[in-house]
């Protein structure tokens, strides 16, 4: 009886997700800007992962179809560690960045003989943050170093928490939600500092591609990387580990070509990686530069048109060139995020790791913001491949979606 309610469950929940697709429509032109979640993928990184599908073998297994395997991932790890400016170490392959930030947090603290408190900043990516917190259970002491109104670390805080104790400091070179670009060197000088056997992380994931990374000169021990974050196919992800650092598995199960992450490798994503990076190294320039214009033309746009809107995090350089978050007072971002896709146009509610629950980012409530405006915050990504008329038909579909909403919905004291 148990499988068969399953069984109808899931059937009626397809249902429900076919009914709301079916009365959507289609929307005459679309615009994606929900690029923190999911999206675009380059055409040549698509075809690359085509071609990869006829590299049958294991990297892992010694005959012509396995060395082909094993070279996609060289490959890959070549072009990753130029583009992030990394020193001698290697390049483990997961399949997402939530799977190399817990590589990363979890395997230290394995290897970990001595040292028991770990440091993050308190709008840490959840997959960074829950790793963090369970640790607590084995005899880990956490501590949250507490970020201005615009995001930035307080370092004379951090400065007071590292001492000989701290294994690690995990810091998010640019948050995934407000763009706010960390001084990486700043925070790795301040730590090393106070205790130069502490290991420094960082999130790279909203970072590759964004910023330029230089990890050795800024010394960063371990970073994450995400391949949907660049426009590779989803299904990959990466940590660059230094040589000198010692991490134990967090999985087990038959052995790889990679010591600390068992199971076949996915090649066909990964050349779909390899891709992206060289396409992003050959045009990191051209493309941070359209980003930044076209994240200033949708950011002064809406405060042109819309009235009770706050910007979440700094502006300009400080701020990821492809990042938009907004609050829209008065206005429940769910719903816009719905409005919005009505008109084809396509945002995030906060991030996706909170966006199916009623709590509010984190993140917006680190930078003090309050609970309301904190729920009227959309979040929007622009892309190389976005261009001025996406930008048009979103500026002109913004103002009546949020109109509409704050029509129907109650005035509150924010």
């Amino acid at each position: 009886m148990v499988g068969i309610k399953l069984r109808q469950d899931l059937l009626e929940q397809l249902e429900k997700v076919r009914s709301l697709v079916r009365t959507h429509g289609n929307p005459l032109r679309e615009v994606y800007l929900d690029l923190e979640n999911s999206g675009l993928v380059f055409e040549e990184a698509l075809a690359a992962l085509h071609e990869a599908y006829r590299i049958h073998g294991n990297p892992s297994i010694t005959h012509r179809p396995g060395w082909r395997a094993l070279e996609v991932m060289l490959e890959a790890e070549l072009g990753l560690m130029d583009l992030i400016g990394a020193g001698g170490g290697e390049v483990v392959f997961t399949h997402s960045g939530t799977e190399a930030n817990n590589l990363a947090i979890m395997g230290l603290a394995k290897a970990s003989r001595g040292r028991r408190k770990i440091i993050v900043s308190q709008i840490e990516h959840l997959s960074v943050k829950f790793p963090a917190e369970r640790l607590q259970e084995h005899g880990f002491k956490l501590v949250e170093i507490p970020v201005d109104e615009e995001g930035f670390i307080d370092l004379d805080h951090l400065a007071d928490q590292v001492d000989d104790n701290t294994l690690m400091v995990s810091i998010a070179a640019v948050n995934h939600e407000i763009g706010v670009v960390q001084d990486l060197r700043a925070i790795a000088e301040v730590v090393k500092d106070k205790s130069p056997e502490a290991i420094i992380h960082t999130d790279a994931c909203d970072a590759l591609g964004r910023i330029p990374l230089d990890l050795e000169h800024a010394g960063i021990d371990m970073a994450s990387f995400s391949g949907h974050k660049i426009f590779a196919p989803k299904g990959v992800g990466a940590l660059y580990v230094r040589e000198d650092v010692k991490l134990e598995p967090i999985l087990h199960g038959q052995l790889s070509s990679q010591r600390l992450w068992p199971g076949a490798e996915n090649i066909p994503a990964i050349a779909g990686f390899t891709r992206a990076l060289e396409i992003f190294g050959k045009n990191f320039d051209e493309y941070r530069s359209r980003m930044r214009r076209l994240r200033d033309m949708l950011i002064d746009g809406i405060f042109e048109r819309v009235d009770d809107v706050v910007l979440n995090g700094p502006r300009g350089d400080r701020r990821a060139p492809d990042n938009v978050n907004m609050s829209f007072l008065y206005c429940e971002g769910e719903a816009l995020t719905v409005e919005l896709s009505l008109r084809g146009v396509y945002v995030s509610s906060g991030s996706a790791c909170t966006s199916r629950t009623l709590e509010p980012s984190h993140v917006l409530l680190a930078i003090r913001r309050s609970y309301e405006v904190a729920h009227g915050s959309i979040l929007m990504k622009v892309s190389p491949m976005h261009d001025e008329k996406d930008i048009e038909y979103v500026l002109e579909q913004m103002p009546e979606a949020v109109k509409r909403l704050r029509a129907i919905s109650p005035k509150v004291v924010m």
